[in-house]
């Protein structure tokens, strides 16, 4: 979608993708709440979304690199390895996840409604040719 959009829908589209990830990771903590030993995860992608994007925009990668380096950004896989208050070992917290849950859907809502503007103005653009 380089070429069209630009790099800002682009960026929009990789943090759709990671929020999507990170909701899943939540939803699978939830999920597993009674599992003995089970150990809650966490998604983190905005430090390595941040440095990327401060890397190209200092002139380290060559024009046009923007594009990519979004598109190579990954999520980093965090386990919580807090200690349990729980004789079975399980560490997830509900009151914890419900809010990732909530905040994690606000978030996500924030980027759809984003891409809509975006796109809204591209079409009040062309409708103006």
């Amino acid at each position: 979608m380089q070429g069209l959009f630009g790099n800002g829908t682009a960026l929009n589209e990789k943090v759709l993708d990671l929020l999507w990830a990170r909701q899943s990771l939540t939803m699978n903590n939830i999920a597993n709440v009674d599992t003995p030993g089970f150990k809650s995860q966490y998604l983190t992608f905005e430090e390595e979304l941040g440095a990327r994007i401060r890397q190209a925009a200092a002139g380290r990668q060559p024009a046009g690199k923007v594009a990519r380096s979004i598109e190579g950004t990954q999520g980093t896989l965090r386990i919580t390895r807090q200690e349990s208050s729980r004789l079975d070992g399980n560490n997830v917290d509900m009151d914890q996840e419900q809010v990732e849950l909530v905040r994690t859907a606000y978030e996500y809502q924030y980027m759809v409604n984003s891409i809509s503007n975006e796109l809204k103005r591209l079409q009040n653009a062309a409708a103006s040719f």
